[in-house]
């Protein structure tokens, strides 16, 4: 939707919730200043209301929806409390600072919620309504009222309570589904059927609060939009009671992404998305899980061949959105076992190589094998392997196998096969040390005179399966060579890095035959 096209009646107010239903997720109690630093966040997005917190809960509580009162800028500034006229004052005391604040005061409408948790009569509940809303509206213009339950409630009574609750003040109507139990059909029905019925319903905001017991939040969330209301009550990475909110994120690029079917607009800086998850989930200790929408690690990565191949000819093959428009840098294309050749060669150009067809085949082979053994594939493993190609085309020792039994008791064996100039050759030798044991092997099957001068290991990459560098000199005749192996397994990584160096050795004596013999 272009800016000419917008319209105030096409306009979604965000209402985020995070600092209050978020933080009510077991386990995502956020301290004084991280809930200051998430509000901050929030205001300078473009966040319409802040429901910073509980006043009444605690005076924690209380400090903070204050404090952030006295701060926010452009949102407005929103408490909770419950129908009790001390929680409303103490609400009210909260918000009072604010540039623009609003009460948010709620009572459940459901016959299980009446009969079991407020255990009072409907007419009881009405009467309630009127006069929580009453007392709110003495202290502010701004004020919401939510019938908790609304899903499960009589259609009838809840027309009723909206009626009576715009009357009495409300200016907004919030009908949650607040154990997450509607379908998309029949959330959008009842705000269709209440916006047409209730008389005075023209003169408030509806609003959704959705939450995700059965998945269905942001689709609830957009459902009710389309039946009329034009606030969405959300939390940043959909965290809150149980199963969660909807989430901010997707809500919001829900309406950027599929405008032509959800024509509405919001204020939000959609490029502050991924920030925004990520001060949430360090706030809260709540990881966002990998592939969730919008700002999951993996909502912008491709490891499957196809997918890479066709990401390389054109990024709109398979992302529906540009990362850049939700904060991320670029698109990943993850090296995996699914990674297919487009993949790998587009990522060795990106990392500066220029290899031939045959060295792009042989790094290839080596890439798969690692990729099996290996869960994820960094940029230094795939530099790794190419370095090795490097070093390791046209060597005249090769190793084709190698096993080693090693432990406490020892002592420690080896067995290795070696491709030596085209013959195989097969040894087995005990060492002190399980790599003792493989260079004994390396000697055996290559006599030399070469001495040992370095051998040293660390990880290519971080994490228990991450490659082994290991770095050997060799030296004789007064020259010294030194070369560099990477694997998973460290042995291997030995075995080959020695026998690269020996490789050295071979070669730079071949080359000194012919000058020999020339002088």
């Amino acid at each position: 939707m272009t800016a000419t096209t917008k319209s105030n009646q096409d306009r979604v107010f965000i209402f985020d919730t995070t600092l209050r239903d978020g933080e009510q997720c077991p386990g995502a109690t956020m301290t004084f200043e991280e809930k200051i630093r998430v509000a901050e966040l929030l205001d300078t997005m473009g966040v319409d209301i802040i429901e910073a917190g509980y006043p009444f809960a605690s005076d924690g509580d209380f400090e903070a929806v204050r404090e952030i009162a006295r701060r926010a800028n452009n949102a407005v500034i929103c408490g909770l409390s419950r129908a009790a006229h001390k929680d409303i004052d103490r609400c009210a005391e909260a918000v009072r600072v604010a540039k623009r604040g609003r009460i948010h005061t709620f009572l459940s409408t459901s016959p299980v919620h009446m009969k079991y948790k407020l255990q009072m009569e409907a007419a009881q509940v009405y009467e309630m309504v009127i006069s929580s809303v009453t007392r709110a509206r003495n202290h502010i213009d701004d004020v919401e009222w939510s019938a908790e339950d609304a899903t499960r409630t009589d259609f009838d009574f809840l027309c009723r309570c909206v009626e009576a609750a715009i009357k009495a003040g409300a200016t907004t109507i919030n009908l949650p589904d607040t154990v997450g139990y509607a379908v998309p059909e029949e959330y959008y029905d009842m705000f269709k059927r209440i916006r047409s019925i209730v008389p005075n319903s023209d003169k408030a905001i509806f609003s959704v609060h959705c939450h995700n017991d059965l998945g269905m939040a942001v689709a609830n969330s957009i459902a009710g939009v389309n039946g009329g209301a034009r606030q969405i009550e959300c939390t940043i990475n959909g965290i809150g009671e149980r199963a969660g909110n909807a989430a901010l994120e997707e809500v919001v690029m829900a309406m950027r992404v599929r405008n032509d079917k959800v024509p509405y607009w919001n204020n939000i800086e959609s490029t502050s998305l991924t920030h925004a998850s990520k001060v949430v989930s360090a706030a809260t200790s709540f990881p966002v899980q990998y592939n969730k929408a919008i700002v999951g690690r993996n909502a912008f990565a491709h490891e499957s061949g196809i997918h890479q191949d066709g990401m390389i000819k054109n990024a709109s093959t398979y992302e529906i959105m540009l990362p850049e428009t939700v904060g991320i840098s670029a698109t990943s294309l993850v090296m995996g076992k699914h990674s297919g050749r487009a993949g790998l060669i587009h990522k060795l150009e990106e990392l500066g190589y220029k290899l031939s067809k045959n060295q792009i085949d042989d790094v290839f082979v080596r890439f798969k094998s690692l990729a099996d053994r290996k869960k994820e594939i960094y940029d230094e493993d795939i530099e790794a392997l190419v370095d090795q190609e490097m070093t390791s085309s046209h060597d005249h020792i090769r190793l084709v196998s190698l096993s080693v039994i090693a432990g406490t008791r020892g002592p420690q064996r080896a067995t290795m096969k070696l491709d030596i100039e085209g013959t195989a050759k097969l040894a087995e030798e005990e060492g002190n040390g399980p790599v003792d044991a493989v260079f004994n092997c390396i000697k055996s099957l290559v006599p030399h005179e070469a001495k040992l001068e370095l051998y040293q290991v660390h990880a290519v990459t971080a994490g228990t399966d991450a490659q082994a560098e290991v770095s050997v000199r060799l030296s004789q005749d007064g020259r010294s060579v030194t070369s560099r192996a990477s694997d998973p397994d460290t042995l291997v990584a030995s075995a080959q890095a020695y026998l690269s160096a020996l490789n050295k050795i071979v070669k730079k004596k071949q080359r000194d035959m012919p000058s020999v013999a020339a002088g």
